[in-house]
């Protein structure tokens, strides 16, 4: 494939995604808008104010725009990418585009309705192998990024993650009391589920959750984490990796 990286690393390297976004015109992590809208619906008012996280060149933002949504800032760690795409979209006012890293948003805290991920995370976790347990690295960094998620939500606002991580994987990751949010899941696809999370701010987590990051703590705190890393060579590498 024309955009295949050498390795799965460098899905996480800016410069392997600048070059790429120099040249590829778009593309979709988990199907396109209209596969998910009937949930994005019912979740997110198409005048809050939206953030889109790792924006990359997705049609998304534009897709919801069309349909009806007034408010969407897209960020993204690449600056090309994000050049690329304000141009493109410079007619539409409502869809601003900056560079950003996700790690440290510059924006102040309750700044968002809704924060919108779809494949951003997955993206980060491309050289896990155990799905059952995340390397100290990618879960640090995960958790920098839902921390910064968080604080720029305001009380009530909801963060949208799409993936197809299955719950028993993903929500070992977003179950947190510091984050202070809730937990929710739906799927759609037919022969193949993805995932669509959606997390209140302010809303506590379930017993189950709640027990969940309890005896996950617990599990840290018993023995070290083990580190591991691989090699895959597939542009499909989100279903590789089993998260």
């Amino acid at each position: 494939m024309e955009y295949l990286p050498d390795s799965n690393a460098r899905y996480k390297d800016v410069d392997y995604w600048d070059e790429r976004y120099r040249t590829e015109e778009s593309f979709e992590w988990f199907g396109d808008f209209t596969k998910f809208e009937h949930l994005l619906k019912q979740h997110v008012g198409t005048e809050e104010n939206i953030l889109m996280l790792g924006c990359g060149n997705s049609a998304l933002s534009y897709d919801m725009y069309q349909a009806g949504y007034t408010s969407i800032t897209n960020v993204d760690y690449s600056s090309v990418c994000v050049e690329s795409m304000a141009e493109r979209h410079k007619d539409c006012a409502q869809l601003s585009w900056l560079c950003m890293d996700a790690r440290r948003l510059a924006f102040p805290d309750g700044a968002f309705d809704v924060v919108l991920e779809k494949g951003t995370l997955d993206a980060m976790l491309v050289e896990e192998t155990d799905p059952w347990k995340v390397s100290e690295e990618a879960a640090q960094l995960l958790h920098q990024v839902l921390l910064e998620v968080s604080r720029v939500l305001k009380p009530g606002g909801r963060f949208i993650s799409v993936t197809f991580a299955q719950p028993h994987f993903r929500k070992r990751l977003y179950a947190r009391a510091k984050y202070d949010w809730s937990i929710k899941h739906y799927h759609y696809g037919s022969s193949f589920h993805y995932f669509l999370y959606v997390l209140t701010k302010g809303e506590e987590l379930s017993p189950e959750d709640a027990a969940l990051e309890k005896r996950l703590l617990e599990e840290t705190e018993a023995s070290p984490t083990d580190v591991k890393f691989q090699e895959v060579d597939s542009e499909d590498f989100l279903n590789n990796i089993g998260l």
